[in-house]
């Protein structure tokens, strides 16, 4: 299916076409699988939180106004959800640590580059997102999600020069703690 029949399907469904909604959703779990999969490392982890998103999606797509592309508005819950799925795990797991005696686990900073290297862009993530929240969202769009400027404006209702200006202060913060921590 083309971009252009997604769009119109997600219009349907905005509209409240449950049938539409079905077909939808259907079609889009593939494109957000892989998505969350890119900020999280462990295969079922972004299936939790692609679930989340289909979830999300059948609950608010109604609010969905076709302002943006479909595929941009859902770019932003797919971000969203996949952050949010990873503090949960993260909270979870500072939790359960109190709970069981020690056991030596498998750090995926150790075990796997590519593993490290999201969790270590997440928790860079979160640290900037704490002091600096409006820098957030224009680089995980930009940079995880691959939108244009332009979508990204568009997306967050800002101009694109101060997307541009987010995205390099974020990626300039953001190396300066990665090197850090390296």
């Amino acid at each position: 299916m083309s971009d252009d029949q997604l769009e119109i399907l997600a219009r349907r469904a905005a509209d409240g076409d449950a049938g539409a909604l079905d077909d939808l959703l259907a079609l889009i779990r593939p494109r957000v699988l892989r998505h969350c999969a890119r900020f999280l490392p462990c295969y079922q982890d972004a299936e939790e939180a692609c679930q989340d998103v289909l979830w999300q999606v059948a609950r608010t797509i109604g609010r969905f106004e076709g302002r943006s592309r479909f595929t941009t508005w859902l770019h932003v819950v797919v971000v969203n959800s996949a952050r949010q799925t990873y503090r949960t795990l993260r909270r979870r797991a500072r939790e359960q640590s109190h709970d069981v005696p020690p056991v030596d686990l498998p750090d995926p900073r150790t075990t796997s580059v590519i593993a490290g290297s999201r969790l270590d862009f997440l928790d860079a993530l979160n640290r900037l997102e704490q002091r600096r929240p409006d820098l957030v969202a224009p680089l995980v769009l930009r940079d995880v999600c691959q939108l244009e400027y332009r979508e990204i404006a568009a997306q967050l209702g800002i101009p694109e020069g101060t997307v541009k200006s987010r995205i390099h202060q974020a990626r300039t913060d953001l190396r300066g703690h990665l090197l850090q921590h390296a």
